[in-house]
């Protein structure tokens, strides 16, 4: 997000990704202090950060025009 620009993501995206973040932060945090780390692998919590912001699958395409008829066209 450029400071300088309105943003298009609404107030509700941007603390929804803030919130899914901070968990993943935190989960990754957990499971190296449980693991008996000393200092903080930095790595593992860049990619559990990415992994948490993976974009989900895409929606269903649903029919194309050439496959639809009279009785499935809704």
């Amino acid at each position: 997000m450029n400071r300088g620009f309105p943003s298009m993501e609404t107030a509700s995206s941007v603390s929804d990704r803030r919130a899914v973040i901070a968990a993943a932060i935190a989960a990754e945090l957990q499971r190296q202090s449980e693991g008996g780390a000393t200092r903080i692998d930095v790595d593992a919590l860049a990619a559990a950060v990415d992994g948490a912001l993976v974009p989900g699958a895409p929606f269903a395409e649903g029919r194309r025009p050439e496959q639809l008829n009279a009785t499935n066209d809704d």
